[in-house]
């Protein structure tokens, strides 16, 4: 049952990296971001997932169960994050929404408060400056916050 249970996902997972790709593929893009520009990252993270879903599909896993306790209840809650992430990302804005839900993953996962802030702060403004300034990718600044600065 778990063989066919991870191929099954493997080909998901394969259907999803089509999607992605073909996507990518037919975003409009202007021309002055040739020839890497926004298409090249969902691209090369749909190769990626079709790669490792491939692996998944021919030699999937022996022996698997699934998670009880306080690990399923972790993975529910990084879901429900990763949920929230997508909703506030166009509102709230990239640098504070990251800056949440990393500290809230940092948290999740036994880092101190103080810790958890400083990784929060430091990826969602390093991430920020590598999309914007390395890779000239506009990121959201938010709605919600325009009213208010």
């Amino acid at each position: 049952m778990k063989l066919a249970a991870d191929r099954l996902l493997g080909f998901m997972l394969i259907g999803l990296a089509a999607f992605v790709a073909v996507q990518a593929i037919n975003l409009e893009i202007p021309f002055s971001y040739e020839p890497v520009g926004p298409r090249a990252f969902p691209l090369g993270l749909a190769i990626l997932l079709a790669g490792l879903s491939l692996v998944l599909v021919l030699r999937p896993g022996e022996d698997g169960h699934w998670p009880t306790g306080p690990l399923a209840l972790k993975l529910v809650l990084v879901l429900a994050l990763l949920l929230t992430y997508a909703i506030l990302f166009i509102r709230l804005g990239f640098v504070p929404t990251s800056l949440l839900v990393v500290a809230a993953l940092a948290r999740l996962f036994g880092a101190s408060w103080a810790k958890a802030w400083i990784t929060g702060i430091a990826l969602a403004v390093g991430s920020y400056l590598l999309f914007t300034s390395g890779l000239g990718i506009g990121l959201p600044t938010g709605t919600w916050l325009g009213a208010i600065i």
